[in-house]
């Protein structure tokens, strides 16, 4: 799942909560959105993981906070 999350803490180190996020989902990605500043997580992580994994990098934020984006899947390319 794709999810969207505004930090409201200093800088953000893109690089450090990716290696968290590893250790929970091998194939998790995580982006810092330039133009809106929100953090961008794939995951199949449950949002309360998310959570932690922010807390442990100095990010705390609430689960409610953690936004869940609808999927834009078609379905074709798995067929």
């Amino acid at each position: 799942m794709e999810l969207d999350i505004i930090l409201r803490t200093g800088p953000v180190d893109v690089g450090h909560i990716e290696r968290l996020l590893l250790e929970a989902d091998p194939a998790g990605v995580v982006d810092l959105d330039a133009a809106s500043g929100h953090l961008r997580i794939s995951t199949c992580a449950a949002r309360d993981e998310v959570a932690a994994i922010l807390a442990a990098a100095g990010h705390p934020v609430e689960v409610p906070d953690i936004v869940i984006v609808p999927s834009v899947c078609c379905g074709g390319c798995s067929g």
